[in-house]
């Protein structure tokens, strides 16, 4: 598995696409901070979003806006339209009142969000941007993108049967789909973005991600790069922001947390799958980094799964 794969594998992204955005001019919704990433894409009219502390965003038909942090911003038609807060919209359309649906200049979009259940303990999410714009006029860097949001606009227009089931399924795509369209328009993401585009890194970091039981050295690690002991510590750091035995522990606790959550191995056994011979040492390592104790996570979970059996046995 490639290392953006096993990354999203441990973060858990999930993806939630919204009802189809239909509106009329004037328009506008002032979206508050969220834990959530949040895409927008334009299908129809003109658009423009706005971050503060950003430059305003004048999206084109085929743009896609991410704004991965879930910074407050707001979306309208134009500069000048008056914004309401996206409760006061979500309330209207509850109950049965349609704003923004006069005779002005039609806008379509489709839009949703990204979950992350572990925000934001991966360096790939701290490094992204505040925003991110693909624009459809550069050719070559959003199809995939392009074709996915397509689909999920064509099941959204169309609802027939298993349609939310689809959308459910191309929604998490979109997300990798906007990174992918990313780094190429970018060319260089700068941050954990680079290691990903960096071939030498990007092995190593697969390489530590699908193998965290092994003792790994910079000796190894810089031989399988290619590059000196110095060379390779230096633009590991400098792409990562991390010590290449930093990330190793960091990503042996993300993992560790991750099999503990299922609940179904001793400690003992997942500090070994993640490198640790010593219980006692994992222990105090995994409370360093997660700020819990293995134990804790453990129980947590096994005490969810008795919870959930009690209630389902209460109702037979």
């Amino acid at each position: 598995m490639d290392a953006l794969s096993e990354i999203l594998e441990i973060i858990k992204h999930k993806g939630v696409v919204y009802e189809k955005i239909d509106f009329s001019a004037p328009w506008g919704i002032a979206l508050p901070d969220d834990n959530n990433a949040q895409f927008w894409r334009l299908v129809k009219g003109k658009c423009i979003v706005t971050i503060p502390g950003e430059s305003m965003i004048e999206m084109k038909e085929g743009d896609t806006v991410l704004v991965p942090n879930g910074a407050a911003h707001w979306i309208a038609d134009s500069a000048d339209s008056k914004r309401i807060p996206s409760s006061e919209f979500l309330k209207a359309r509850d109950s049965g009142n349609h704003l923004f649906s006069g005779a002005g200049e039609k806008t379509i979009m489709i839009g949703g969000h990204f979950a992350f259940e572990d925000k934001p303990g991966h360096p790939f999410l701290k490094d992204l941007p505040k925003v991110i714009h693909i624009n459809n006029l550069e050719p070559g860097v959003n199809s995939w993108l392009r074709m996915t949001c397509d689909l999920i606009f064509n099941e959204l227009d169309q609802e027939q049967p298993g349609s939310r089931k689809i959308i459910n399924s191309l929604a998490d795509a979109i997300f990798i789909h906007i990174i992918r369209a990313y780094l190429k328009q970018s060319g260089d993401g700068g941050g954990f973005l680079s290691a990903l585009n960096d071939e030498r890194i990007s092995s190593v970091l697969k390489m530590m991600q699908y193998a965290p039981e092994k003792n790994w050295t910079i000796e190894q690690l810089s031989r399988h790069a290619g590059m000196s002991r110095s060379s390779f510590c230096i633009a590991f750091k400098k792409l990562v922001g991390e010590t290449p035995l930093e990330y190793l522990t960091n990503w042996r606790m993300m993992k560790a947390k991750e099999i503990l959550a299922q609940g179904n191995e001793k400690i003992s056994e997942v500090a070994l799958k993640v490198g640790y011979q010593s219980e006692a040492a994992f222990s105090r390592i995994f409370k360093l980094k997660v700020n819990q104790t293995p134990s804790f996570v453990n129980r947590k979970k096994s005490l969810c799964i008795r919870q959930c059996h009690d209630f389902l046995c209460h109702l037979l």
